[in-house]
């Protein structure tokens, strides 16, 4: 009986594994022989992978990152493999917007192109960015919307052109609230593991809809935008939470959770796949338009978050 019983659970995991686990790869052959891609937390995980393949599709490709040692190991780990020497890495902390502003002026002085920008870098831990915001909601928010603002020009002359950012499935138990950002700089209050999960999926919620507001704000240009879910990814976005937490999500990311170069596939396709210009601002899973509630496409809310954005990043 013992038997039977693991045998049968044995047999739901792999099947598991062979359909809802199970990501498509991105099915375009598109080449990028002379465009730009800027990749934002490029030194490891699905921002890596996707950097990689773009890389691999000729495109001269930027890790933007923090960490410079990882940075640049990554950056010979690609051109290694891929035999494109185009790849290198810009120093761009999330945390201060005063690194984001740097980073803009000196890729807007050095690059005289931008085909691609990949929102991808995000974090999930407490504290307070250099800035005074809370972390989740300076790095995975604040930081890539005044990034892809202050890059929004470039990205218009050298159009067609994309704009991709990395969301998650944690949208759906997300909210923003207005209160809490405009009191106290943060999407929420709390440092335990379950207040810091909250806040990721809040900031999640904003990705989208800072992508639904930014394709409004498109229209009648040459660049369009999405936002993603990668899937359930065995990533090191959980190395900085508390050791309970890690103990609780390790063994769930090794059976549960698929590799990087699968999280990195709709991201890839956000990026290069044709006919997706009818769909900006449309939030994709699995390479494919995902439906998202109503709380993640309302004009209203998108608007506001977009107008509070820019007056905390100094831009109103």
């Amino acid at each position: 009986m013992l038997l039977l019983i693991c045998g049968g659970v044995v047999a739901v995991y792999l099947l598991l594994c062979l359909t809802v686990l199970k990501i498509p790869k991105c099915k375009s052959t598109a080449k990028l022989h002379g465009k730009t891609v800027i990749v934002t937390g490029a030194n490891t995980g699905i921002g890596k992978a996707t950097a990689l393949d773009l890389a691999r599709r000729g495109a001269r490709v930027i890790l933007a990152c923090r960490n410079e040692s990882k940075a640049q190991s990554a950056v010979a780990d690609i051109q290694r493999e891929t035999g494109n020497k185009e790849v290198l890495y810009m120093h761009l902390d999330l945390e201060s917007l005063q690194s984001v502003r740097a980073f803009a002026e000196s890729f807007l002085k050095k690059e005289s192109r931008l085909d691609i920008l990949i929102n991808n870098a995000g974090l999930l831990m407490g504290g307070k960015t250099k800035d005074g915001f809370g972390m989740i909601f300076g790095v995975n928010h604040l930081g890539h919307f005044l990034l892809t603002v202050l890059l929004l020009d470039r990205l218009k002359e050298c159009g067609p052109s994309r704009v991709v950012t990395v969301s998650s499935l944690a949208h759906l138990w997300g909210k923003v609230d207005f209160n809490c950002i405009n009191t106290h700089r943060d999407l929420g209050l709390g440092n335990s593991d379950f207040a810091l999960l909250r806040m990721y999926s809040h900031s999640k919620l904003c990705n989208i809809l800072f992508t639904h507001e930014l394709a409004k704000r498109l229209k009648g240009t040459n660049v369009t935008c999405y936002s993603l879910h990668p899937g359930a990814i065995k990533t090191d976005i959980n190395n900085n939470s508390t050791l309970l937490w890690r103990l609780i999500m390790t063994p769930t990311m090794l059976l549960f959770f698929t590799d990087v170069d699968s999280g990195a596939q709709t991201s890839i396709h956000c990026a290069v796949q044709e006919g997706l210009d009818p769909l900006s601002g449309c939030y994709f899973s699995s390479c494919a338009v995902g439906k998202v509630p109503a709380k993640a496409r309302d004009d209203a809310t998108a608007k506001k978050l977009w107008e509070v954005s820019e007056r905390l990043c100094g831009l109103a």
